[in-house]
């Protein structure tokens, strides 16, 4: 089969003769990822056996109240059971790449077989006319697509691919009144909601300067209500350009400068240093922007909202043997993983108009 346009372009773009900074392919399109970094960091990991990551919650009362009594009075007995299970299904997922054996001797690499297993090699001069790394550019972009990929896959809902992992969308709702999470209510067990100020709960935010600051204001009150039932939280803040461009114009409107924002030596510095708030910054996520959400900040418990792996199964390599009647490198990776919650109270999302 001859190439296509896009192998000749990929050959021609790695390859030429006389390209500047030889060895180097400058990347320009890779984004930060800061979602995908803080779950990928702070992941854990459950055993395989079952289709399901199971957790037990509870409202934290028993429905059991004190009582008055004296001498010989009637004593009432209750028997708590507010003890519920959720359950997370867990999704497997699949990345992989092929690259025939002409694309590699174009870009003078040797593939020598074994059985199954292929190994490369630079041919002998091969310094004199390649300027890049075919194979070693094709596993960078299979890297970084399993990263954009993921990274998407958590900021989603699950509704893009339903074999694939439900992300922060199905666990932090814009509108957390209906429906279930887990498998449990959020209707009957009110506890069992995010906090939420949102376009789709009609309750959007108007960022205003005045008094002291609409938005600032907001999440000022908000940080009482998600500490509320939650003495271990951890946050973590992600927010598009749009949400922390309104905080840094109600910041500047009401002085909250500081001698890096200000002033830096002998020379005014018209910048502000990052936007934080409770001590926590608040981490700008393109990929938010990327999904139309400028407008929108996730406040994120960490420590009640998890990404776990399987044990063994994350980033497995998958290297499986050419078809006998092709000469054709395949490489691949397999992750099965899964994001749970224990709680949703000390989490929230929030838009602004």
């Amino acid at each position: 089969m001859p190439f296509t346009a896009a192998e000749i372009a990929n050959i021609t773009n790695s390859a030429l003769d006389h390209y500047l900074d030889r060895g180097t392919v400058h990347k320009q399109n890779i984004q930060n990822k800061p979602m995908l970094k803080a779950f990928d960091e702070a992941s854990g990991t459950f055993p395989g056996g079952k289709e399901f990551v199971s957790l037990a919650v509870k409202a934290g009362q028993g429905g059991l109240a004190l009582a008055g009594y004296t001498h010989d009075d009637v004593l009432t007995y209750g028997n708590p059971a507010t003890t519920k299970r959720i359950n997370f299904p867990w999704r497997e997922h699949f990345i992989g790449m092929g690259v025939t054996h002409t694309e590699l001797k174009v870009d003078g690499i040797t593939v020598t077989e074994s059985g199954a297993n292929q190994r490369t090699s630079d041919k002998d001069g091969r310094e004199e006319h390649a300027l890049a790394n075919i194979l070693e550019e094709k596993l960078n972009e299979m890297s970084e697509d399993y990263s954009v990929s993921l990274d998407s896959l958590i900021h989603g809902d699950g509704s893009a691919d339903a074999k694939a992992l439900a992300g922060i969308q199905s666990l932090i709702l814009a509108d957390p009144d209906a429906g279930s999470t887990g498998g449990l209510s959020r209707v009957t067990n009110t506890w069992w909601q995010n906090r939420a100020r949102t376009a789709a709960g009609s309750t959007v935010i108007t960022s205003a300067a005045a008094n002291g600051g609409a938005l600032l204001q907001v999440l000022q009150a908000e940080q009482r209500q998600l500490d509320r039932y939650a003495s271990n939280r951890k946050s973590r803040k992600f927010a598009g350009s749009d949400f922390i461009g309104a905080l840094e114009l109600e910041l500047r409107a009401n002085g909250n400068y500081t001698l890096n924002g200000w002033q830096s030596g002998a020379q005014a510095d018209g910048a502000m240093p990052k936007v934080s708030f409770a001590g926590i910054s608040i981490e700008y996520d393109p990929t938010l922007d990327n999904l139309g959400f400028a407008k929108r900040m996730y406040d994120i418990d960490m420590n009640a909202i998890k990404l776990l792996y399987m044990s063994g199964e994350k980033m497995k390599k998958a290297n499986p043997a050419r078809p006998h009647d092709r000469f054709v490198m395949f490489q691949g990776m397999s992750t099965t993983a899964v994001m749970v919650a224990k709680r949703l109270n000390s989490s929230a999302v929030y838009d602004i108009a």
